[in-house]
């Protein structure tokens, strides 16, 4: 069974109404990044950032997965796959998908702001005085801008095995999570979905671009694949 790996980005989740953010004016539903995902800002204003999340994450429970989505929790059935997400929704396992590895967090989640060890699903609203079994505020559970990419190893590991690495809706300069794609085994299929690319077919080796939305390319390349190897 053919390993295929797939890198999302916020275009996959914008079609379900998730909102993004671009680096070019890098504002976020009005604020500065930097002001609601960066430690600088959560030790400067905490209760703005948890404000900000808390509406996030009101959002993300009344948005629901889109055909993007469901085609890719679908393949499943033909496919070893697995999902490499920048995003920090859970419609990837809303929608069906069982192999997910979040790089940047997840905001259905919260952790201790000294135990990074100590991480709780949460749903409701997040508040100062919400503490962790140790006796710590508790904080988003958000790789925010200037902090480490805990999983990036282990997405490493995963896109080296890849024989088929589909790339959807992302600007491929978010790094370090962009430079995944250096590391796919020479040869290996590489599709990539964005209606405005940022990179060229000459970028890579055996290299596709599909310029469509997610929902639209996802079924062109699940046709594809189909064709090629079914």
């Amino acid at each position: 069974m053919k390993n295929i790996v797939v890198l999302t980005g916020a275009g996959i989740s914008a079609e379900s109404g998730i909102s993004t953010f671009r680096d070019a004016d890098a504002l976020w539903e009005g604020h500065d990044v930097m002001e609601v995902a960066s430690p600088i800002g959560w030790s400067k204003n905490k209760e703005l950032v948890l404000d900000f999340y808390n509406k996030r994450r009101a959002q993300l429970l009344q948005v629901k997965p889109n055909n993007a989505h469901l085609r890719l929790a679908a393949l499943e059935e033909n496919f070893n796959i697995t999902i490499i997400t920048q995003n920090v929704d859970d419609l990837h396992e809303r929608s069906g998908s069982s192999k997910v590895l979040h790089l940047h967090g997840e905001l259905l989640k919260v952790r201790s702001t000294k135990n990074s060890d100590l991480i709780y699903s949460w749903k409701k609203d997040l508040i100062l005085g919400d503490l962790c079994e140790e006796n710590s505020q508790l904080r988003p559970h958000i790789v925010w801008f200037g902090e480490a990419v805990p999983m990036l190893d282990k997405a490493i590991e995963i896109t080296q095995k890849a024989d088929i690495l589909i790339i959807i809706g992302t600007s491929m300069q978010v790094y370090p999570a962009a430079n995944l794609v250096n590391y796919v085994k020479n040869g290996t299929k590489i599709y990539f979905i964005d209606p405005k690319p940022a990179i060229t077919e000459n970028s890579f080796e055996n290299l596709t671009i599909i310029k469509e939305n997610a929902t639209v390319g996802v079924q062109k390349v699940v046709n594809l694949l189909t064709t090629s190897f079914l």
